[in-house]
């Protein structure tokens, strides 16, 4: 089976960056969604290695951010068919509420379709108001997650024969087709409900939340011990950021929600500590920047990425 691009953005000792959807900065929770075509050709051109498709099914104004609002499977084919190389990566798609056949066929399409440039985040849901909509109890999300991921698991053999709790049963006289050439990696974002053995021994790699030094060197130690614990092979460690890239690169860094303000110099020398711990993948979220996406990205090509290639 051919290798997907989760080799190429995640390597040991190695760190790469990636830009997550909506590519812009916004108030509120609705983007505006212009020119994302653009700035993905661009995010390519300079260096990007992934651009990250995120999964919320339904608006919650109370929650503050809709994403890309439209549907991750869906606009990763827009996006694919706007770019050549970059990897096309969802951060994450919420298992619990999904069909694991659909899911599935999703998955397998396009990791065909795309030539394996598809990676695939997966998690349990962090918006409560989904699963009264979806007719899902939100209190056995860590079984259904579970669940749902050993279906997807079984969908990937020939005529699967799997029982499912929650979704299903296959008794082996009926396949799920497209097959693909190519690997379908999963990274498991934040814990889902599992143990991190679990996910260390079930999953391509983790995803996991921005933090302090010292709350990121426990969790890369908890993930090599996990790693080891279950006889896995190394893993890559990934984990989101977000970002407001001032107009002065000697600018003092100041705390944003889950990332930081601040100038060229800075970021640079912060991507190199957390490539230095081991992060191997930093997903970059410009939702609260103060200046255009367009000058963001250009800068962050011409004096961050460069240290990076």
């Amino acid at each position: 089976m051919l290798m997907s691009k989760l080799k190429e953005i995640a390597r040991k000792g190695k760190l790469s960056l990636g830009l997550v959807f909506p590519i812009e900065a916004y108030s509120g929770s609705i983007p505006s969604m212009q020119d994302q075509e653009i700035l993905a050709k661009k995010a390519e051109e300079l260096g990007f290695k992934a651009l990250w498709f995120r999964d919320i099914p339904l608006h919650d104004p109370n929650f503050g951010d809709a994403g890309q609002m439209f549907d991750p499977w869906v606009y990763m084919t827009h996006i694919m068919n706007q770019t050549s190389s970059i990897a096309l990566a969802s951060g994450s798609i919420i298992l619990p509420l999904r069909h694991p056949i659909h899911t599935a066929k999703s998955m397998l399409s396009i990791q065909e379709l795309s030539k394996g440039r598809a990676i695939f985040g997966i998690a349990s849901g962090d918006r409560p108001s989904e699963y009264p909509a979806f007719n899902k109890n939100i209190h056995i999300k860590n079984d259904l997650f579970k669940d749902n991921f050993q279906y997807i698991q079984s969908l990937l053999k020939d005529y699967p024969s799997f029982e499912s709790f929650h979704y299903g049963a296959l008794n082996g006289n009926i396949d799920l087709l497209p097959k693909s050439s190519y690997k379908i990696p999963f990274l498991v974002t934040g814990h889902s409900g599992q143990s991190l053995d679990w996910i260390a021994q079930n999953s391509d790699g983790w995803l996991y939340y921005p933090g302090n030094f010292d709350v990121l060197k426990q969790s890369m130690s908890d993930w090599h011990n996990a790693l080891e614990k279950t006889e896995q092979p190394w893993k890559p460690y990934m984990q989101s950021l977000y970002i407001d890239l001032v107009d002065n690169q000697n600018a003092s860094p100041s705390p944003i929600h889950l990332g930081i303000r601040t100038g060229s110099k800075f970021l640079l020398s912060y991507l190199k500590s957390l490539e230095s711990f081991g992060v191997n993948h930093v997903i970059l979220n410009l939702k609260y920047s103060s200046r255009k996406s367009s000058g963001v990205i250009d800068e962050l090509g011409n004096d961050v990425l460069t240290y990076f290639k």
